[in-house]
């Protein structure tokens, strides 16, 4: 604060007055602004709790209706490969069936000449002459047939999904 002489005039004492509230700081000014920059400040801080709180319930409702949707679905994928898996293996098996009975019938065809008989068949349709003359009977080997698969041993039918058929006659191949 400004010290002022009793002996001056009054009117440097006005001034010096004047003067020393111009430069006395307002404490009522500054806190204020103080307070209005800590109400914006402590506003946003509400905001950004209130965006992490919506967040939060947003994750914690994903997390508690997905996931168990997720984990169900992971079930079924492993019955869906299983029953990939399952199906690989009859593929294979059925691959290996039916190699087996291409060389049965290979053999078959070379046993009971298919094939020469066709062939006489067709020289003889043609008017040249045969060969040596001759009748030549063929000796039947007797062909087993090999045990076969039957898919419904693989892949059980469920009773609701297929109708029910009218006997019929068995055939083996």
């Amino acid at each position: 604060m400004l010290l002022v002489d009793a002996d001056r005039p009054e009117p440097v004492r006005g001034g010096a007055r004047e003067l020393a509230v111009f430069l006395t700081p307002e404490p009522g000014a500054e806190a204020k602004e103080v307070e209005e920059t800590i109400e914006g400040l402590l506003l946003r801080l509400e905001e950004f709790c209130s965006l992490a709180d919506m967040i939060r319930s947003d994750t914690s409702q994903i997390l508690e209706e997905n996931i168990p949707l997720l984990k169900a679905k992971v079930v079924e994928m492993r019955g869906i490969y299983a029953k990939v898996d399952q199906l690989d293996a009859f593929v294979k098996m059925v691959r290996r069936h039916v190699s087996f009975l291409e060389a049965h019938v290979l053999q078959a065809e070379r046993d009971h000449g298919a094939l020469s008989q066709a062939l006489r068949k067709w020289l003889g349709s043609s008017g040249l002459p045969t060969l040596g003359n001759k009748r030549w009977a063929p000796v039947a080997p007797t062909f087993e047939l090999p045990a076969l698969y039957r898919t419904e041993d693989y892949f059980p039918v469920d009773v609701g999904e297929v109708m029910p058929r009218a006997p019929s006659c068995q055939r083996r191949l």
